[in-house]
């Protein structure tokens, strides 16, 4: 791929946690968004019109992943797609293969279709370390690389651990900290990215179309919308609110919401990015990311105790950092997700 000029590009999903800085990046970047959302009236999307230069250059386009014609409309004209949307539920789900695997494979697909209808030359799809994480041959001290990929078999046939106490998926699942979310719902989760960039991958070589992924850990940092509360930041949340009685001190992989969109910045403009690449930056025990925000914020509901369990596999973001990419330390993400929770109210 030759390098990207300046144009216009789409970002799915642009009202959410992370695309919202997307949207954010490409604007002052002196790019043309187009970003699909349910109904661009709603106010849940007035954050997207009050950034800086959205007035000239930002479009909100009505489409749903899994209406074909509406990406058509959205991706149509544009040189590069953002592939963010994809459902991250803070709860179980009554219909996961509705409500969970569907919009994230099928509308993968229905997305990478509607870019090669278009022409787009690049697409940049944002995975997750869960499609990389869950597999039961990886061992304890093994470092995950871009080569590992999740057990599809295996995310499915661990639903029945939706009985078990929520800390007996941690071993798998270093990055999703500090949730109360059931293992339920995170093994279809899991299952969902994991299929989803599978076939995406597939889908470019078939096609040619070019093709890159950005697989975060889990995602921390200033909110933008405010209207609605992510995932991620509901479990940063609720530890600081929830006074549990006692955690498990799990190591915990973090990056910052604006690092990764510039992860994906970087990989849509850089020729020479290709394949997947995993994206973390810190690596800290629960408990001392508590002691952290105890010295900054000491009047909050702080768990209690901590019991110590065995380290498990780890991640690396060697092959980003070798791209050009840089993160910010820990403190500034954990300071700025913490003000931005107060200015939403979401710690109320």
């Amino acid at each position: 791929m030759s390098v990207v000029a300046k144009g216009k590009v789409c970002v799915t999903g642009a009202g959410g946690f992370l695309a919202s800085w997307v949207v954010d990046l490409l604007l002052s970047k002196d790019y043309f968004v187009h970003g699909t959302v349910r109904d661009p009236d709603n106010e849940k999307y007035s954050h997207l019109k009050k950034l800086e230069k959205a007035g000239d250059k930002l479009k909100l386009v009505k489409a749903d992943l899994l209406d074909y014609s509406s990406l058509q409309s959205a991706i149509a004209g544009c040189i590069g797609v953002f592939h963010v949307a994809s459902p991250v539920p803070s709860s179980s789900v009554p219909n996961p293969e509705v409500e969970v695997m569907a919009p994230a494979v099928d509308g993968t697909l229905n997305v990478l279709k509607a870019c090669v209808e278009a022409n787009v030359k690049r697409v940049v799809y944002v995975s997750s370390a869960a499609a990389l994480m869950m597999n039961p041959n990886w061992s304890k001290n093994q470092v995950i690389d871009e080569s590992c990929w999740s057990d599809l078999e295996f995310c499915k046939r661990t639903e029945v651990k939706r009985i078990l106490n929520p800390s007996s998926l941690t071993c798998y699942f270093p990055h999703l900290l500090f949730t109360e979310i059931s293992p339920f719902w995170q093994n279809w989760y899991c299952a969902s990215k994991t299929q989803a960039e599978s076939e995406a991958f597939e889908f470019a070589k078939r096609t040619g179309i070019s093709l890159v992924s950005i697989c975060p850990t889990m995602v921390f940092g200033p909110v933008l919308q405010q209207h609605t509360v992510n995932a991620s930041t509901l479990a940063l949340a609720k530890l600081l609110k929830e006074g549990f009685e006692s955690r498990e001190n799990q190591v915990r992989l973090i990056v910052d919401v604006r690092d990764v969109a510039q992860a994906l910045l970087l990989v849509y403009e850089k020729p020479e990015a290709e394949g997947r690449y995993i994206c973390t930056a810190h690596k800290a025990k629960e408990k001392d990311v508590i002691e952290k925000l105890k010295s900054l914020y000491p009047n909050y509901n702080y768990p209690k105790s901590y019991v110590e369990v065995e380290e498990r596999s780890t991640m690396s973001s060697e092959k980003l950092q070798k791209l050009g990419w840089t993160f910010r330390p820990l403190e500034e993400t954990l300071v700025d997700s913490v003000e931005s929770y107060r200015k939403a109210k979401i710690l109320d």
